[in-house]
């Protein structure tokens, strides 16, 4: 009876995964070289959106996905943050933030399809940002006490909760708009937009995070801040208010003792409201939108951190009243995709050898101005 019942169980096992294999072959096209991610941040059923992306840098919507939770709502940029969806190191996780509901949704990544695994509550009011390294997951709440609270990744996608592993920011109403880990995970920085500051936290051994460092930003207007393959720290700055073309980039190394010491500071943009940036996965340039303007500026970064403008600076133009928010490279280094909340579209360039891009139109795949936050690509 034994051997029968195992052999019908094989027979389904085998039967099984044939099924997953070809569903999955028949949902990925042969030409499909990855995907794009973007959330609606809806109030009433957060949402993940897919789209395959070709091996020439289109894209095609593949499907819809429910995180589980809420989103905050809204009209343009609500989050007002950087990484509130995110990928994990090896692209087979993908987070998501749910704002409304105060929770973190982990979904499994095949391709453009995606499964959702496991959800947490974070601890906190509005989660808008979340950063992983390894094992380690820290979320960013950037309501009520703003702060930072972490997790242990387990097989499959699971979250536990770090004990003791709330950390708050230096101000309840510090605005903080990104979190990011250093490559060798010692670190972990969150940036401030009401304060100008970037907190530098050591993590420790356990997981949980050291008493910070506070970082002035030399320049004003302080939003994302992304750290290269290099170490390198790079912010985003919107400038001094009410200026016009008053748009700066800042990078930073990133000494042991959680200083940061300037490199190249308050490098003009050429546009208005930057306040996200991308660096290439190879590490050769970073790009940030200027949403004000509808543009992105390129950056070449130097062995040590140095930024040089890429040709003129403004390397790639949306459609007027575009408002591209934040901005994801592929995986390969190729191409560079703009989340515009302006008129619903996905703006798609492509990455030349030189660093310049080259505009490859706009898909049409979400709303105009109702709330979208968050883009993430491989």
């Amino acid at each position: 009876m034994y051997k029968v019942s195992r052999g019908v169980m094989l027979i389904v096992l085998a039967a099984s995964l044939l099924y997953s294999v070809r569903g999955q072959a028949q949902y990925a096209p042969s030409d499909e070289a990855g995907a794009v991610f973007v959330m609606n941040n809806s109030a009433v059923r957060n949402e993940v959106i897919s789209f395959t992306r070709g091996r020439d840098g289109s894209i095609q919507k593949a499907g819809t996905f429910a995180t589980g939770g809420r989103g905050s709502g809204g009209v343009t940029d609500p989050l007002e943050s950087q990484g509130a969806l995110t990928l994990s190191q090896d692209r087979s996780l993908l987070f998501a933030v749910n704002a409304g509901s105060g929770e973190l949704s982990v979904f499994r990544v095949h391709g453009s399809n995606l499964a959702l695994v496991s959800r947490a509550a974070t601890q906190g009011s509005e989660p808008n940002a979340v950063a992983q390294h390894g094992n380690l997951v820290y979320v960013l709440n950037v309501g009520g006490s703003s702060n930072v609270v972490g997790f242990t990744l387990h097989f499959g996608g699971e979250l536990r909760p770090i004990p003791h592993s709330i950390r708050f920011l230096t101000t309840n109403n510090s605005e903080a708009a990104s979190l990011a880990f250093s490559p060798d995970g010692r670190f972990l920085l969150v940036s401030e937009r009401a304060t100008n500051n970037v907190e530098v936290f050591p993590v420790r051994s356990d997981g949980t995070l050291g008493s910070a460092v506070i970082n002035s930003d030399l320049a004003p207007g302080t939003f994302a801040a992304t750290i290269a393959r290099n170490g390198a720290v790079i912010v985003s700055e919107t400038g001094p208010n009410g200026g016009s073309n008053a748009s700066t980039v800042s990078s930073y190394s990133l000494l042991t003792s959680g200083t940061l010491s300037p490199v190249s500071t308050g490098v003009p943009t050429l546009g208005d409201a930057n306040c996200w940036n991308a660096v290439t996965p190879d590490g050769r340039y970073v790009y940030v939108s200027n949403a004000g303007s509808s543009t992105i500026a390129g950056f070449s970064i130097g062995t040590y951190g140095g930024l040089t403008p890429i040709g003129a600076t403004v390397v790639g133009n949306n459609p007027t009243g575009s408002g591209n928010l934040d901005i994801a490279v592929s995986s390969d280094s190729k191409f560079l995709y703009s989340l515009n909340s302006g008129n619903g579209t996905i703006g798609i360039f492509g990455v030349q050898q030189d660093g310049t891009l080259i505009n490859l139109g706009e898909s049409e795949a979400i709303s105009a101005k109702a709330g979208f936050n968050g883009i993430a690509s491989f």
